[in-house]
C-alpha cells in the first residue's frame, strides 16, 4: 500500500476548466476574463458574508430597491462589488441588477461583448439569521449592431451563453453551465480558488421533496393546492413528500438539484404575475436545471422561451425533477385547459 499525499497536485480550478472547455469550442478568452472578474467579486462577497456581524454589515440600509424589497447593507456592498468588477473587466457592455432601476451601460472605452444580468445577493432577508444566501448570474452576448442599451438585455433565456449561481452556505460553491452540462466548484479559502468537485451534475428523475412558501396557501391557484395536497396525502399508498423551504432561491434550487423534487414559486391572487424576476433569477436557474436534466416552466410555457418585455419582469416559476414537474403540469392543464 502506497502513501497518499493529502494534497492534489493536479487540481482543476474553474479558470483551468473554462480555459480547456473554451479551447475545445474555439473561444477567444474574453469569456474567461469576464468570469475571472465575476469570481473575484463572489470571493469578496463570500468574505463579507462571513464577517458581516463583526463588520456591522447586518441590518437594513434604510431604503427599498426597485422591486420593492427592503435593502440590506450587504445588498448594497454586493451590488457595488459585482458591478464595479464587471465594468472594469473590459468584457461587458450592459449590466442588469435587481438593485438598479435601469440597466447600467458600461463606458464606451471599457465595453466588451457580454451582457450580464444578476441578483447580487439572493435571499438577503435571511442574512440576519445566518441562513444560506447566494448570487445568481446570466450571461448573454450582445446581439444588436446599435449602441449598447437596455434592449440588449431583453433576450429570451434560450440565447444565454452561460449561467450560474454562488451559494454562501457551510462552504462557498459555484454552479456553472455554458450549455455543456452543469459543474460544481467549491471555494478553497486556503488558495483562493474554486475547485471542480462535481462534474456533469444530473438531477434525479423523481424526488421526494416539495418546496414552496405554504404561508400563502390561501392565495394559491387550485392546481397548486391540488398538487401540494397530493404530495402531503398521497392516494396511492406511497410515503408523503418532505417539505423544505429556506426562502433563498439559490439554497432551495440547489437542494432540489442535489436531492430531486420540485421547487415552486407560483403566481397567486396576491401576486398574479408571480414574484421571482425573469432575467436574473428564473432564466439562469432554468438554464442550469435544464442542463442537469430537469424542467423549468411558468405552468404554461418553458421559462427559457419567455420573451422579456421589461428588465424586472416577474413570472411564475416551477422547476425540478422531470417526473415531479410533469405531474404538476398535468394537474395545471386539468384546471386550466
Amino acid at each position: 500500500m502506497t502513501d497518499q499525499s493529502p494534497f492534489d497536485t493536479d487540481v482543476i480550478t474553474m479558470t483551468r476548466f473554462v480555459l480547456e472547455e473554451g479551447r475545445k469550442a474555439g473561444g477567444t478568452g474574453e469569456f474567461n476574463q469576464m468570469l475571472t472578474a465575476l469570481l473575484c467579486s463572489i470571493k469578496a462577497i463570500s468574505l463579507a458574508v462571513r464577517k458581516a456581524g463583526l463588520a456591522h454589515l447586518y441590518g437594513l440600509a434604510g431604503n427599498v430597491n426597485v422591486t420593492g424589497d427592503q435593502v440590506k447593507k450587504l445588498d448594497v456592498l454586493s451590488n457595488d462589488m459585482v458591478t464595479n468588477m464587471l465594468k472594469s473587466s473590459f468584457t461587458t457592455c450592459v449590466l442588469v441588477s435587481e438593485e438598479d432601476e435601469n440597466a447600467v451601460i458600461v463606458d464606451l472605452d471599457k465595453q466588451g461583448k457580454y451582457v450580464v444580468c444578476f441578483d447580487p445577493l439572493d435571499g438577503s432577508s435571511n442574512i440576519d439569521c445566518l441562513e444560506s444566501i447566494g448570487t445568481i448570474f446570466a450571461i448573454y452576448r450582445k446581439v444588436s449592431t446599435e449602441s449598447a442599451s437596455e434592449k440588449d438585455a431583453l433576450q429570451p433565456g434560450i440565447n444565454m451563453a452561460a449561467a450560474g449561481y454562488a451559494l454562501y452556505g457551510s462552504a462557498t460553491l459555484v454552479a456553472l453551465t455554458t450549455g455543456q452540462g452543469v459543474n460544481f466548484f467549491m471555494l478553497d479559502p486556503g488558495i483562493g480558488e474554486f475547485i471542480l468537485v462535481d462534474r456533469n451534475v444530473k438531477i434525479k428523475k423523481k424526488g421526494k421533496i416539495f418546496s414552496l412558501n405554504e404561508g400563502y396557501a390561501k392565495f394559491f391557484d387550485p392546481a397548486v393546492t391540488e398538487y401540494v395536497q397530493r404530495k402531503k396525502f398521497p392516494e396511492d399508498g406511497s410515503a408523503p413528500y418532505g417539505a423544505r423551504y429556506v426562502g433563498s432561491m439559490v439554497a432551495d434550487v440547489h437542494r432540489t438539484i442535489k436531492y430531486g423534487g420540485i421547487f415552486m414559486y407560483p403566481a397567486n391572487s396576491k401576486s398574479p404575475k408571480g414574484k421571482l424576476r425573469l432575467l436574473y433569477e428564473c432564466n439562469p436557474m432554468a438554464f442550469i436545471v435544464e442542463q442537469a436534466g430537469g424542467i423549468a416552466t411558468t405552468g404554461t410555457q418553458r421559462i427559457l422561451e419567455v420573451q422579456p418585455e421589461t428588465i424586472h419582469q416577474r413570472v411564475p416559476f416551477f422547476v425540478g425533477s422531470p417526473d415531479d414537474v410533469q405531474e404538476f403540469l398535468d394537474i395545471y392543464k386539468k384546471h386550466h385547459g
